[in-house]
């Protein structure tokens, strides 16, 4: 059994080796491994000065405040300066002070959500879940499921709306179909009187009859966007947004429909077959073409294990090639193409430098208004420590000089954070916030923050062997 195997010494930021099941887990760099032990060392410190048991400790906004310390420390001695957490010494043991840190207001809209698979997958790929079946005397919900999709979302994260969206797969096994996240969406509205959930209508245009069950899915469903992975195909094959038969015979029908949002999965490859297909250069010829239609690019062309430094027009891949793919065709900041951060921040939040780049360059190059959060969670458990580390997330003012970066300024974050993405999906934020004020979420929320019991941990994958039961379990031989 490892350290993070028991609740009370699992980090309320979670730097681990946990992926949203579309690539391997790889060990985690040394580095990350030094930063989390000095993390518990500190909270264990604190705790002990505050009075308080550790447990009790976690589920404060200072032992938030002293991990993204101790990350600091870790990271200014290994010599990455250009981003950092801009967090206060006060912050790591006073609570007022810790949440003015991590603590905030915005409006946060969750641009990818997953409720990840049905019980005889999670049985297999958590052997566990049949443990606590007998233990609890309940199904899977304890492992995965609707129950704790929503605790975990909208409880111990404060986050006020999500999309909730789908993985590829071939049209007889599908991991979620539409109407289970549609009795998803039910539950929440049932909990709340609004609408906090949105649900997005799975589409590879490669795949007989899914083109043709576009209308299906936005008259009978009332799906939000659309959702397509290019790199995948029934046979193996991706296609490209912009060949005529596949991705803009999808786009056609989705400006028939009156849906005009097409969110892609680019970067994050699912091994080397239609490797070509993940890379973002499409994108910018499909907006240019289709002005009237919005382009979500889920991960923003991130390509775990390739840094992303300064911008580099001829590079080709991740990030980078989103950027170049827009500009080539004509289209700056402010454009009808939005960088989504679902996963890569999370990968980011290990190296705060990385970060800056990347963030950085993607609001210099698309514009303020063209930047997305996302979580990417249940993958990763509550998304609440990736909501943290961006409140206290800044661009040294070095890198701001050099490169031209913007700082994250408050307004700056508000947008990101959820004004962008409420722009994009045509969702009134004000209006919604003064409702989610009073609805039945917010009461149950702050009911539940009397006495929180987050578990701090992770869904997905955290080894190649979970990894690659999963890949099978989704009918897939991709690695």
């Amino acid at each position: 059994m490892s350290d993070f195997d028991d609740d009370s010494l699992r980090l309320p930021i979670k730097i681990d080796t946990t992926t949203n099941g579309e690539f391997a887990p790889s060990p985690l760099p040394k580095i990350n491994q030094l930063g989390n032990r000095h993390a518990i060392d500190e909270i264990t410190a604190h705790a002990a000065r505050c009075g308080q048991s550790r447990r009790r400790f976690l589920t404060s906004s200072a032992a938030a405040v002293t991990a993204l310390s101790a990350f600091n420390e870790v990271n200014a001695a290994a010599g990455r300066r250009g981003g950092y957490f801009d967090v206060t010494p006060g912050g790591t043991y006073d609570e007022t002070e810790a949440t003015q840190i991590v603590g905030g207001n915005e409006f946060i809209f969750d641009v990818q959500g997953h409720y990840v698979v049905p019980p005889s997958t999670a049985r297999q790929l958590k052997p566990r879940c049949r443990e606590l079946d007998t233990v609890l005397g309940r199904d899977y919900m304890r492992c995965l499921g609707a129950d704790d999709f929503i605790k975990d979302i909208f409880l111990d994260s404060d986050t006020d709306m999500m999309v909730l969206s789908f993985v590829p797969s071939r049209r007889d096994a599908e991991p979620l179909t539409v109407a289970e996240a549609a009795a998803t969406r039910e539950i929440v509205a049932r909990m709340d009187g609004t609408q906090r959930l949105l649900i997005h209508g799975r589409v590879n245009p490669n795949q007989a009859g899914d083109v043709e069950a576009m209308d299906e899915l936005a008259q009978r469903w009332g799906i939000a966007a659309w959702k397509c992975y290019t790199q995948w195909g029934p046979d193996g094959r991706g296609f490209f947004l912009s060949d005529e038969d596949t991705g803009i015979a999808m786009i056609e029908k989705a400006r028939q429909l009156g849906v005009r949002t097409i969110c892609v999965h680019k970067g994050i490859p699912f091994g080397r077959r239609s490797y070509e297909h993940s890379l973002c250069t499409d994108i910018g010829v499909v907006a240019a073409r289709f002005p009237d239609v919005n382009f979500l690019v889920y991960h923003s062309g991130y390509i775990p294990g390739q840094p992303e430094g300064p911008y580099q027009p001829d590079r080709g891949e991740g990030v980078d090639e989103l950027i170049a793919s827009v500009q080539r065709n004509g289209l700056g900041a402010g454009s009808n193409v939005y960088a989504e951060l679902g996963t890569t921040w999370r990968m980011l939040m290990r190296d705060p430098e990385e970060a800056a780049h990347c963030i950085g360059k993607l609001v210099k190059h698309l514009g303020p208004n063209n930047v997305l959060y996302g979580s990417d969670c249940v993958w990763y458990g509550s998304p609440q420590d990736q909501i943290q580390a961006f409140r206290a997330f800044q661009i040294s003012r070095e890198f701001q000089e050099r490169f031209g970066y913007p700082a994250i300024s408050p307004d700056l974050r508000a947008r990101i954070f959820g004004l962008n993405g409420a722009r994009v999906y045509g969702i009134n934020a004000g209006q919604l916030s003064e409702q989610f004020a009073h609805d039945r979420v917010t009461d149950g929320r702050e009911q539940y923050r009397d006495d929180p019991r987050p578990h701090f941990d992770t869904i997905g994958p955290k080894t190649r062997r979970e990894f690659l039961r999963l890949r099978r379990l989704q009918g897939s031989d991709a690695v």
